[in-house]
């Protein structure tokens, strides 16, 4: 039976709540707080060497400062076959996106907005991905389509601590939305980044989102959370995604198996989606359960 697959000098299994860095050698990857490696410091090194390949590579390498030149493999015009293609790298989206795959449609329910309800889902299960290509009937509120990023700094606060994914290196790093919406709006970008975590539900943007009836109707915490808690009550309801051309989320099951209501307002977002197995399912259900200390 195949195992679990670890990784760091912790040897555990991958928790998607942890901040992780991948050595540029060995390709192993490694929790920041095992290697000592801050998440919004990840974003200045520009080759990564875990402890063990530092013994003969030497320490890492970090970004030049402006000024300076790194030549790449796009200056040096070549790149080594023999070495994987970097995960979320521009080679890596570029070959994603030319390849092709199955049609969508065989996996795909498409209900109306009004079909789209508890019955529905208790006869179809959560087993298959529900795609509703128009939102009439499904009683959602959402802001005109000419709403952007300099809309949401305004409604949310410029001097709003976020979570950003740079894409290149899949590494987490903290920025003020204002900062984010200055480089969104720029014409000239230097990396890719990509905003997933801006959860809006106490801030002023919440009052022009309404999530659709049937979300509403099936959400936990709106429902069955209870007011005599020692936990605080999550927010979880809402959030905004921004992200520019290139923008890459590496495979993933969402936190605790969730299911995710999307609506995308403005541009385009790709989703590949891979069935489970039932091996992979178990292995899954078992690291989930897991009480093996973090």
């Amino acid at each position: 039976m195949a195992s679990v697959p670890v990784y760091c000098l912790c040897r555990l299994p991958y928790d998607v709540t942890r901040f992780m860095i991948e050595c540029d050698i060995c390709q192993d990857w490694f929790h920041g707080s095992c290697v000592g490696v801050e998440e919004d410091k990840a974003a200045e090194i520009d080759l990564y060497h875990c402890p063990n390949c530092q013994v003969t590579h030497g320490p890492s390498v970090m970004r030049k400062r402006r000024g300076g030149h790194k030549q790449t493999d796009t200056t040096a015009g070549t790149r080594d076959p023999s070495r994987p293609v970097k995960t979320g790298s521009p080679q890596f989206v570029r070959e994603l996106r030319s390849r092709t795959f199955p049609n969508a449609d065989e996996v795909l329910l498409k209900p109306s907005g009004a079909q789209l309800t508890v019955e529905f889902l208790e006869e179809h299960s959560f087993s298959v991905p529900v795609m509703v290509l128009r939102r009439d009937g499904l009683g959602m509120t959402l802001p005109p389509s000419s709403f952007g990023v300099s809309d949401v700094e305004h409604y949310i606060g410029a001097d709003k601590e976020i979570d950003v994914i740079d894409v290149s290196r899949q590494c987490d790093l903290k920025m003020r939305l204002g900062d984010f919406a200055e480089y969104y709006n720029s014409p000239n970008r230097d990396k890719v980044l990509n905003v997933i975590s801006l959860e809006f539900s106490e801030t002023r943007l919440s009052n022009l989102v309404e999530t659709p009836k049937i979300v509403r109707k099936l959400s936990w915490v709106e429902n069955l959370w209870p007011e005599e808690s020692v936990f605080e009550r999550p927010n979880v309801q809402k959030y905004c995604l921004m992200g520019v051309k290139d923008s890459y989320t590496d495979f993933h099951i969402d936190f605790g198996g969730t299911s995710v209501w999307y609506h995308v307002l403005r541009g385009e977002k790709i989703f590949y989606l891979i069935s489970p197995t039932p091996a992979n399912l178990a292995l899954f259900e078992r690291w989930s359960s897991s009480v093996e200390p973090e």
